[in-house]
C-alpha cells in the first residue's frame, strides 16, 4: 500500500487530502496515468515528491511499500 497526499488545486479537483492505492507493481508514471483518468489532473499543473524528495512526473520510479507520493502545487517566490 502506498499514501497519496494532494494539496492546493489537486486536493480541491479529487475532493480529498490522502488516499490510500494498493501497490502491485505499479511505476510513478503508471500511477499518475490512473489518477489523471481518475481526476482529470491533466489540466493542473503540480510537481511530485516521493518520500519529500521532488522528481520529475517522468521519472521511471518503481513504487515501494509505504512510499508517501505528493502531488504539490506549484512553488512561489516571495
Amino acid at each position: 500500500m502506498i499514501e497519496v497526499k494532494y494539496f492546493g488545486a489537486v486536493a480541491e479537483k479529487t475532493n480529498c487530502p490522502t488516499e490510500k492505492v494498493p501497490l502491485g507493481d505499479l511505476s510513478l508514471k503508471q500511477l499518475l496515468n490512473d489518477l489523471d483518468k481518475k481526476y482529470q489532473l491533466n489540466t493542473l499543473s503540480f510537481s511530485i515528491a516521493i518520500n519529500q524528495k521532488i522528481v520529475p512526473k517522468t521519472t521511471d520510479y518503481e513504487l515501494k511499500s509505504n512510499d508517501i507520493i505528493a502531488l504539490l502545487p506549484p512553488f512561489a517566490g516571495g
